[in-house]
């Protein structure tokens, strides 16, 4: 029998960038959850009897919000329920579903790269029937519906065991627990040459891949070790733990910092990676190289070609606007179209399912094609061990040959977490109210030559997104963006974003952080980040 439950609105339950993230304890307030699952259903139309993917990261509290999620969906008509075993499904996996078995769309439970834990972050997002985030109009729907609610529906039904594949009905929904890891691996083996990678790592290629005790452990063990034949070992923190071991899973050299170690020690293997929590960002390494995401993106884009899925090559390319320049450099001698997004993957949907783009990137560590509509940290991966199983070239000498060719986009991102909202959010309307006088000033030897706030006209729906981030341009690929981010759950974080772009003939080989000194500058000069702040340094250095 389904129960209508009276309920008020939550006045805080905006999706940011991707979806709704809180702290645990937020989440855990009486019908909090509820009332955003069911605002997210009271927006959809036409999906009674239509199939609902359902899983997370393992993150604490995902279990019990999937056993909620799956009474809600039995209550409001749905008449499937995909789960993941055990409650586990990366966010690629989770848009591989959707897309392979012709799901509705799906919720998927993530805080993504944020720590997790019953004092720590939880998150729910949607996403729509390509596999993709739900669109801003969709997002906006939600959180319009979330502040007039006044009821939820549910059954009483008892728990689903997660731990068992098969069927099971509840209230006349039928819920299915598949092992998406398979799913996902097939998927892998049709993209790229398995057997080339296998011969590579059976001739003493040496790697080591991270998954941060998060959601890509069973994914990586089953591919790396099963089906590629990496030795038992390889896949490290592979088990997923409800608060990650006690570690924040965000793949970067501060959180990352043992695998850091391993590859820039004493006989370092030949390759490493690492994951996030909800498996869609990665970390790519060569012995003591590190490769930046933005830097991926274009080699990945370059090389794409050698992979059996990308063969015919690439409609276009597309990339955050934070994201460097270096794509852009690629897409030029290619040919091919390049287009700059706000961030935020839902951004890509579209332009993927026009045909317009191939591959896309967000210099936060995604990395993703058209064969899901997520970025995905293993495919990034995969496809940079399929570049090397052709090449036969190690991380650093493929980086070598692509500045040469291309040139080097010296690039940092400088987060300052934690700030008072008050602050960080002055910080930005005074640099936004000061943008039309900036052109022309000069700072540490570097001028202005434009300064804008960036929007996005969609070119397939036509919709507009204004600010989406100051951009500051001082001339031959020099620039310093500034952004709030949309994805913490507590204070503000400041991203700055630098970048200088160095000629195939210039010095390629320079220390990033010397080569980005007077834009750090620049930056605290015309934003007044200390004065700001109280920051003298930034919390984390990506």
């Amino acid at each position: 029998m389904t129960l209508t439950i009276a309920t008020t609105p939550f006045p805080d339950q905006k999706p940011g960038t991707s979806g709704l993230r809180k702290k645990v304890r937020v989440f855990q307030q009486l019908h909090y959850t509820e009332n955003f699952v069911q605002s997210v259903f009271d927006v959809l139309e036409d999906f009674a009897g239509q199939t609902l993917v359902l899983g997370g990261d393992g993150r604490f509290l995902n279990r019990e919000v999937i056993q909620t999620a799956i009474r809600m969906a039995a209550a409001n008509g749905f008449g499937r329920v995909i789960v993941g075993l055990g409650g586990i499904l990366s966010t690629p996996a989770a848009s591989n579903i959707i897309r392979k078995y012709g799901a509705f769309g799906g919720l998927i439970l993530s805080a993504s790269h944020n720590p997790g834990g019953p004092d720590e972050d939880f998150g729910i997002k949607y996403n729509i029937g390509n596999g993709g985030p739900a669109p801003e109009r969709v997002t906006d729907a939600i959180y319009a519906q979330s502040r007039v609610i006044n009821r939820y529906m549910t059954v009483d039904a008892p728990d689903v065991d997660l731990d068992r594949l098969g069927e099971t009905q509840v209230a006349g929904l039928t819920v299915a627990v598949i092992d998406s890891v398979v799913d996902y691996a097939e998927l892998m083996e049709q993209l790229f040459d398995f057997g080339a990678i296998r011969q590579l790592i059976a001739g003493g290629f040496r790697l080591s891949f991270d998954a941060m005790h998060a959601v890509t452990g069973p994914y990586a063990r089953e591919i790396l070790e099963q089906r590629l034949g990496a030795p038992a070992g390889t896949v490290v923190n592979g088990t997923p733990l409800p608060n990650f071991g006690g570690h924040h899973p965000d793949p970067n050299m501060v959180h990352a910092h043992e695998l850091f170690g391993r590859m820039f020690g004493a006989d370092a293997p030949d390759f490493g990676a690492a994951s996030d929590g909800d498996g869609d960002r990665n970390l790519i390494l060569g012995r003591k190289i590190f490769v930046t995401p933005s830097d991926s993106l274009a080699v990945l884009a370059a090389n794409a070609h050698l992979a059996p899925g990308y063969a015919s090559g690439l409609k276009g390319i597309a990339r955050s606007m934070p994201t460097s320049g270096a794509a852009d450099r690629v897409a030029l001698e290619l040919g091919l179209s390049l287009y700059e997004t706000p961030t935020g993957w839902k951004f890509f949907g579209n332009l993927l399912d026009a045909g317009m783009a191939t591959i896309c990137g967000e210099e936060s560590a995604g990395t993703g094609s058209d064969h899901v509509r997520e970025k995905d940290g293993l495919w990034a991966v995969l496809l940079w061990l399929n570049i090397l199983a052709v090449r036969r070239e190690s991380v650093a000498e493929i980086m070598a040959g692509h500045w040469a060719r291309f040139g080097r986009n010296y690039y940092e991102r400088h987060d300052y977490e934690g700030l008072e909202i008050v602050s960080a959010e002055r910080l930005v309307n005074e640099l936004r109210i000061a943008l039309p006088t900036l052109p022309g000033r000069m700072s540490n030897n570097l001028t202005v030559t434009e300064a804008d706030e960036f929007e996005y006209l969609d070119p397939v729906d036509g919709s507009l997104s204004r600010g989406q981030g100051l951009r500051l341009q001082f001339g031959g690929g020099t620039r310093i963006v500034f952004r709030l981010s949309g994805t913490g759950t507590s204070g503000a974080t400041l991203r700055v974003y630098l970048e200088r772009f160095e000629g195939p003939d210039g010095i390629l080989d320079a220390e990033t952080a010397s080569a980005l000194a007077d834009l750090v500058a620049t930056a605290n000069d015309l934003a007044g980040i200390t004065h700001h702040t109280g920051r003298q340094a930034p919390t984390v250095i990506t």
